[in-house]
């Protein structure tokens, strides 16, 4: 009996994720290369015969792509960061035509680190315990601080319910005075060819628990986004991530 293979689209081809999706798409049991799309190709014949596109591009290509992927039914997985709200909410009216997984990390420790945060924000919580956010990239990386880091704010927010707007706070410089009791601390470090490091610390009088994730190679987030777009297969219209991919909820 012959293998279904899953043929998927990559868009920025020559990029570095592009590249590394493509590997990883080769390298998956149950992929095929169907497409790949650069920018200047026609993305909507990039789109014919393929079952899942994939997207890691840039937050001002994403209206274009979800365009072209609901034109032709095709399910998306969009792993791109840095979007705006009016970005974010064509993502939201595509997902109601089509199965989206959008995420802002397809990493599996990753993942297992927004479970582990939102576990101990909810078991600390804020009253005795500081909590400060560190994440670092390499020098080629636009947006701060990154989707990864993003994500692990609003999870901090939800648990110890607290605002992004008014109660995290960007680094500190000059005389600002003694830690606010509802700060959250958002540190963002950029230099050399770092793929991508993430810590959210809690600290008390006497004691503190660090949770770190440390990436080492972009095959990380490609393999777990091919891993997202056969899971997409079959599924129905909606917004996904990849905690629902990895049966974290």
């Amino acid at each position: 009996m012959a293998i279904v293979m899953t043929k998927l689209l990559i868009t920025g081809k020559s990029g570095r994720m592009g590249q590394a999706l493509i590997e990883a798409t080769d390298q998956n049991a149950a992929t095929e290369l169907g497409g790949t799309h650069d920018a200047g190709e026609n993305l909507t014949r990039a789109f014919d015969g393929v079952d899942v596109a994939i997207d890691f591009t840039v937050h001002s290509f994403t209206e274009s792509v979800v365009d072209a992927a609901v034109a032709s039914g095709v399910p998306l997985v969009i792993g791109t960061t840095g979007h705006s709200d009016a970005e974010k909410a064509v993502i939201l009216n595509a997902a109601e035509r089509l199965p989206i997984v959008f995420a802002s990390n397809f990493s599996v420790g990753v993942n297992t680190l927004f479970w582990l945060t939102r576990k101990a924000a909810s078991v600390l919580g804020n009253d005795q315990f500081d909590i400060e956010v560190v994440e670092m990239h390499h020098h080629h990386k636009i947006d701060a601080p990154s989707g990864t880091a993003r994500t692990l704010l609003e999870i901090l927010n939800e648990e110890t319910e607290t605002s992004y707007e008014d109660d995290v706070v960007h680094g500190r410089v000059g005389n600002i005075g003694a830690r606010r009791s509802r700060e959250i601390g958002m540190h963002t470090l950029r230099g050399g060819d770092v793929v991508g490091d993430h810590t959210v610390m809690f600290a008390a009088d006497g004691e503190r628990v660090e949770l770190t994730h440390k990436a080492s190679s972009r095959m990380t987030f490609a393999s777990g986004a091919v891993q997202a777009a056969v899971w997409l297969q079959g599924k129905p219209a909606g917004l996904y991530d990849m905690q629902d991919v990895l049966g974290l909820r």
